[in-house]
């Protein structure tokens, strides 16, 4: 792991890039530093060939409060051209991004969150949009996604109260994938995110860009710009070698070309 004195720590494992907001004494809010750090870390992720999938998480028990006050009162943003808040919001990684939460996800903490492709959470972790309750809106994407992830009417109680999501009750509204012990979420995001690398990277990658984007195609074009994503992938030397190592009963060797 990188420089435990940055805002953001970085940690490549097995095709994993592992990203840490790493401000525990500010409960992980988000400042420009940390903006930047977490947009330089996507980036990395995005353009390394060894890297498959990313995982974000935070330091000392906590996930992201948000945006970090003392600094935007001392005239700080907390958002990056292109990627917008917490260098992630508004351009997420093209890649499979897990969100392992321990804590407290709140605010633009929990649209880090929802702008993830997973959300691994413990059982003591709390979520929510409190913004209304300051006279602010949550516009770092949290009421876009959140009625994409749960029912109408659910996302329209949590936006409008403001209240605190127990871990429990965001799981059952099926955001949060998966439930741990406190302390194993990052654990448990590492497992999937290891099956995940398991997989072909272009395959991966093409997947991930189908379930995105497809949200906001037609039916009359929805099957042609599916194989523009996919053809390319179906003629590459990946899944030539898929299909070889299944017939030989062999893990593949993946080449992402």
């Amino acid at each position: 792991m990188t420089n435990k004195g940055n805002p953001v720590l970085t940690e490549s494992v097995d095709g994993i890039l592992i990203i840490t907001i790493n401000r525990p004494q500010a409960r992980n809010s988000i400042n420009t530093a940390t903006a930047e750090a977490i947009g330089l870390a996507l980036d990395e992720l995005d353009n390394k060939a060894d890297l498959t999938a990313g995982i974000i998480t935070g330091a000392g028990g906590f996930f992201c409060a948000g945006m970090d006050l003392k600094a935007f009162l001392a005239g700080e943003k907390p958002s990056i051209p292109v990627r917008g808040f917490a260098g992630i919001v508004e351009k997420p990684s093209e890649k499979p991004l897990i969100a392992a939460v321990e804590g407290y996800a709140l605010a633009g903490g929990f649209e880090i969150a929802l702008a993830c492709d997973v959300i691994v959470a413990s059982r003591e972790a709390k979520f929510g949009l409190p913004e209304v309750a300051r006279g602010l809106v949550a516009a770092g994407g949290g009421l876009m996604r959140l009625p994409q992830r749960v029912p109408y009417h659910l996302a329209m109680e949590w936006a409008l109260t403001g209240r605190l999501i127990e871990a429990e009750e965001a799981y059952r509204a099926s955001l949060v994938t998966h439930l741990t012990n406190p302390g194993a979420a990052l654990d448990k995001a590492l497992e999937i995110a290891t099956r995940i690398v398991a997989n072909g990277p272009m395959a991966v990658r093409a997947t991930k860009k189908i379930i995105v984007q497809s949200q906001d195609w037609t039916l009359e074009e929805s099957f042609h710009r599916q194989r523009e994503i996919s053809e390319p992938i179906r003629e590459s030397d990946d899944a030539k070698e898929g299909a070889q190592a299944f017939t030989q009963k062999r893990p593949p060797v993946w080449q992402g070309k």
